[in-house]
């Protein structure tokens, strides 16, 4: 319908030469040559156009007039008036500029597509969608009128509560609900931490390679990152303190780095809590998998081993329920409740409260845990029957990691050819995957694909696509 496309068309300009009708008619144009309005579409009545633009009837009606003589509209009747059935586009629609590196890296993180081996993706097939809308259909029923307010900006205070207890018993924690600040995802998640803790100019060790998005946000705030090197062990504590030892922060994933899936050793969380306790510095713990752990239970938390009060805890739903619930969650040490609190107050719009109600529901009846145990032990064997598919095709050309946890494999090329070049052409043939290349900075890293195997359903399955890898080398 209009109204869900009418942001996209341009504005009016009360400045131009261009009369007001002619504008109308050239964004209605634009929208159907690019495809924004389709064939069948309806569009506004002009009487209501003219009450939204606050322009004359007749202005309205004089574009739609001339829209209806080129043949780009139809007038229906009671029907209202639609873009012409098969109507095909009459004017070129300008390519966009190739991006950067960066910016193409960026804007892959992460598509809304479900394509074989994407990363970031649960088992969707195996999510228990009948038991989500039982419950969903339950909290919709008891809406009240205070349920359809503007939501508390720091998050339900039953989900907070829910979260705080799970972390105590699963991960480690020891926190408080008021601890705990629900968000919309990683990306606010971070936005909230920077705001708070962070200003421009700041120093931030991140691990290299690692998560893209991570840097290009401190970019944007004009925050400098530090790339410290990984190895076997996680992040070389030792490096970090060579590069920027005042730096104000740390951004580490322990359970399973990302995107090389080893675990920070206990030495180095030692180190990485000393230095941060001598340095005033704070550490971010991005534990987006740490639930997926298949050659022993899941790992403590680093934030179970603070005791200074130095370590935020990120977490998320997107991993362990899926993707479009758009729920995350940041516990915060006691004593900067109040200034995140201030923070949220100005900055956060407050998550759907459906949403969050669906969620605690899921979770004070058992569901959550349930589904984590079932999710564990299916990805366990979606593991295996990925690796076991790809190497039997893949073996002569890729040396395939193994992951103790988390939800993708690393794949390195045994010749030397780009990653990024073979993952455009994975692309292109509806293949996901993630060069290795990208998610380094100074880091030196030899060619690999990352794949998801979290959807990959067989050993039968994961053959038949790594033949069709196969024959794009």
């Amino acid at each position: 319908m209009i109204h869900r496309t009418l942001p996209a068309l341009s504005p009016l300009d009360p400045s131009s030469t261009e009369p007001f009708y002619r504008q109308i008619h050239g964004r209605f144009r634009n929208a159907i040559a690019s495809g924004v309005l389709k064939p069948g579409d309806r569009i506004p009545s002009a009487r209501a156009l003219m009450t939204e633009l606050g322009l004359a009837r007749g202005t309205v009606e004089a574009a739609y007039a001339l829209l209806s003589a080129e043949g780009y509209i139809q007038a229906r009747g009671q029907a209202g008036t639609i873009v012409t059935p098969g109507l095909k586009p009459r004017m070129p629609v300008a390519l966009p500029e190739k991006p950067s590196r960066s910016a193409s890296a960026a804007a892959g993180f992460r598509p809304d597509s479900i394509l074989p081996f994407q990363m970031g993706l649960p088992a969707l097939d195996a999510f228990p969608r009948k038991i989500w809308a039982r419950l969903g259909a339950r909290c919709v029923r008891s809406m009240q009128p205070a349920d359809m307010a503007h939501p508390p900006v720091q998050g339900l205070p039953a989900l907070r509560a829910e979260i705080a207890a799970y972390l105590q018993v699963s991960r480690g924690i020891a926190c408080s609900a008021s601890q705990v600040f629900v968000t919309s995802g990683y990306r606010q998640t971070m936005e909230l931490i920077a705001q708070a803790l962070l200003k421009e100019g700041d120093s931030v060790w991140l691990e290299d390679p690692g998560y893209p998005p991570t840097r290009e946000l401190l970019g944007q705030r004009r925050i400098t990152t530090v790339p410290v090197p990984v190895d076997a062990e996680g992040l070389q504590v030792a490096q970090g303190l060579k590069l920027a030892p005042r730096a104000r922060a740390a951004v580490v994933t322990p359970a399973h780095q990302s995107p090389m899936c080893v675990s920070l050793s206990l030495p180095r969380r030692q180190a990485l809590l000393d230095w941060a306790a001598r340095a005033r510095a704070w550490i971010v713990e991005d534990d987006y998998d740490g639930e997926y752990r298949y050659v022993s239970r899941p790992l403590p938390a680093l934030k179970s081993l603070d005791r200074e009060g130095r370590v935020l805890y990120a977490g998320t739903f997107s991993k362990l329920l899926f993707p479009g619930i758009r729920l995350a969650y940041l516990v915060v040490p006691p004593s900067h409740v109040a200034r995140f609190e201030q923070v949220s107050e100005v900055f956060a719009g407050g998550s759907p409260v459906l949403m969050q109600a669906i969620v605690t529901a899921f979770i004070t009846e058992g569901h959550f845990a349930r589904h984590i145990q079932r999710m564990r032990k299916l990805y366990a064997q979606r593991r295996e029957a990925a690796m076991a598919g790809l190497e039997r095709v893949l073996g002569p050309h890729f040396t395939i990691d193994v992951p103790p946890g988390g939800m993708h494999l690393v794949l390195r090329l045994k010749a030397r050819r780009s990653d990024r070049r073979l993952v455009a052409r994975l692309r292109e043939e509806g293949l996901y995957a993630e060069a290795l290349s990208d998610w380094a900075l100074h880091a030196t890293v030899a060619p690999a694909l990352l794949l998801g195997f979290t959807n990959i359903e067989s050993q039968a399955m994961a053959q038949k696509l790594g033949a069709r890898i196969l024959r794009l080398l």
